[in-house]
């Protein structure tokens, strides 16, 4: 049986990467010898840090990879996010060692990088599809991570490297759609290098209790990337009294949302299990999200399709891919008068969306089953 070593650095907030990476790695089990290894972003001391910063290393991290890789002795190794701790010096040991290497990319950040030069960033636009930051003009230079000239520098330094190591390398890179495969290639990837791999969702049985309620949930990190102002404000354009939304999550601008809401519909239930969260969806009428950025494969949407749930989403990124082309609640990004329209399409024929949930889960059984994506995960590691 071969053996693979997962590398994956995990958030601060666990998000849908860190719960799509927990799924692969409950799959993999039962076709591999597997061995995680994970680390953190908790920052041990202020010198360390800035010493990361310059130069783009994690001695600490390597050391415990080291140690880990010449115990296992693994036939790949799969890498996930290395942001930040991690560091990118993980795929230079790995070469080192000339081993296996399949990276899985589950976002577009790397594409943030080339933006420290404030003329540069963004393109004009106010909201980086990348990232999700906003630009700030500064004479020289552009202070857009979290108004922190340090951190904008890492961000410059880290992607510009990273974006180095996908072009000059030659291991295996997975995506999630082919949308993303296609941006890849239009940066310069060798087509034959790879291969589109969506995540896989456990689709654990969810017992019902109750009745079914008219709600709409959000699930994921409360920040402004994330669209949550706008999804609140187009909550609150279409004033379905007998509708809740249930926004599930933390983050930087979840404080920020509570003391601004007077909308007693509105409920903000933190930071919860994804057990939790699958069960709430099991009870709502639909999952909703109105990110601002070039999205992969949203756990929350996958998981509401093979729950029989109904999405709500903008056309960004390869979403579509994960929806029957004649979906109804799909809107342009940006467009939040179609938003409110959406929000009121579903609002207003409850039993229209069960059949759509019904149409999406029947589109995942059969484009994305655990049998199609169990063979793609085959051809990956053979």
């Amino acid at each position: 049986m071969k053996k693979i070593l997962v590398v994956h650095n995990r958030y601060q907030l666990t998000g849908g990467e860190d719960i799509a990476v927990d799924n692969e790695i409950e799959f993999l089990k039962n076709h591999f010898q597997v061995k995680a290894l994970f680390f953190d972003n908790k920052i041990v001391s202020r010198y360390k840090f800035l010493k990361l910063i310059f130069t783009l290393k994690n001695r600490d991290s390597i050391t415990e990879l080291e140690k880990v890789y010449s115990e296992f002795k693994p036939d790949y190794v799969y890498i996930h996010n290395t942001w930040f701790n991690a560091s990118l010096e993980v795929f230079k040991f790995l070469e080192k060692k000339q081993a296996n290497i399949v990276l899985k990319l589950h976002n577009f950040r790397y594409d943030c990088t080339k933006y420290f030069k404030s003329k540069n960033h963004l393109n004009n636009k106010k909201i980086c599809p990348a990232c999700g930051y906003s630009y700030k003009k500064l004479k020289y230079f552009n202070k857009y991570y979290e108004d922190s000239y340090a951190k904008s520098f890492f961000v410059f330094l880290y992607g510009r490297k990273y974006i180095k190591i996908l072009l000059n390398s030659n291991f295996k890179i997975a995506v999630l759609t082919k949308f993303h495969s296609d941006h890849l290639i239009n940066l310069g990837l060798d087509i034959s290098r790879l291969e589109i791999v969506p995540n896989i969702i456990m689709n654990k049985p969810i017992v019902k209790t109750g009745k079914i309620d008219k709600s709409l949930v959000y699930a994921g990190r409360v920040s402004n990337e994330k669209g949550l102002s706008e999804l609140i404000h187009a909550f609150n354009e279409v004033d379905a009294k007998e509708v809740k939304l249930k926004i599930v999550g933390d983050g930087p601008m979840l404080k920020q949302l509570i003391q601004k809401n007077k909308n007693k519909n509105i409920k903000f239930l933190g930071q919860i299990s994804n057990q939790e969260v699958k069960e709430i969806i099991s009870k709502s009428t639909a999952v909703i999200t109105v990110t601002k950025l070039l999205e992969g494969q949203p756990t929350l949407l996958h998981e509401a399709s093979l729950l029989k749930k109904p999405s709500i989403y903008p056309k960004t990124g390869g979403l579509s891919e994960f929806f029957p082309d004649d979906d109804p609640y799909s809107f342009e990004q940006f467009n939040y008068d179609q938003l409110v329209e959406k929000l009121r399409l579903l609002v207003t024929d409850i039993d229209r969306g069960q059949r759509i949930g019904e149409q999406n889960y029947n589109f995942i059984m059969k484009n994305l089953s655990i049998e199609i994506i169990k063979e793609k995960y085959l051809k990956l590691f053979k």
